[in-house]
């Protein structure tokens, strides 16, 4: 497996997001982080990086809330097509970069070893350690291979600068779960999201979101 992992590696990235049922949160920023990464490249040069989400408790097989999809809409993404899966080793084994939606998330996703601690962030923990990055310092994305080459750098600097750049608080690292809430919570998680993806997209990719 460990050789699989290698040799996928020098072709592809995989980000893996995290949730409890994966029909929410997940379903969410796996499908917003694919129409940022499509929409910063073109699909051509978002063919090394692949996008998945799963859940601790994950609903497998089944589609993502109606209230996601309403969100995933107003943002112009796709919600077309989703099951639910349960996280699986498999899952953390193949992934490069794993995002949880909570600090609870992480510590499961860790917990089944793998060697994730390294590459697995709360979103917004990742979106802070981001931000704190030079990109002069990370590969050109547009040589051959630069876009996987430069996220797996990122993750390695952002890894480096964990014990440095501490939350300001337990909850700032959060993504709350609004499974059973009105259309208006959905939104506002959404929106929490979609923001926390801006600058991490825009590390992944070395492009800006338009202005």
């Amino acid at each position: 497996m460990a050789e699989h992992r290698a040799k996928h590696a020098e072709t592809a990235f995989r980000i893996l997001h995290v949730s409890t049922g994966n029909v929410c949160r997940s379903p969410i920023t796996e499908r917003l982080t694919r129409h940022a990464l499509s929409h910063r490249l073109g699909s051509a040069r978002t063919s090394g990086l692949i996008v998945e989400s799963a859940g601790t408790w994950g609903h497998e097989g089944a589609p993502m809330e109606a209230h996601a999809a309403t969100v995933l809409t107003d943002f112009g993404a796709d919600p077309a097509g989703f099951l639910g899966r349960e996280l699986l080793d498999e899952h953390v084994i193949r992934a490069d970069l794993v995002l949880t939606a909570t600090r609870d998330h992480r510590a499961q996703v860790i917990s089944m070893g793998h060697s994730a601690g390294l590459r697995t962030f709360t979103l917004k923990e990742f979106t802070r350690l981001v931000r704190a990055i030079d990109p002069a310092t990370l590969p050109d994305p547009e040589e051959a291979g630069g876009v996987v080459e430069r996220a797996r750098a990122l993750v390695q600097a952002a890894a480096a600068l964990r014990g440095w750049l501490l939350a300001p608080s337990e909850e700032a690292d959060e993504v709350y779960d609004p499974y059973g809430a009105p259309i208006t919570f959905f939104r506002s998680i959404g929106d929490e999201i979609h923001q926390a993806l801006d600058p991490v997209v825009t590390a992944l990719t070395g492009v800006p979101a338009p202005a």
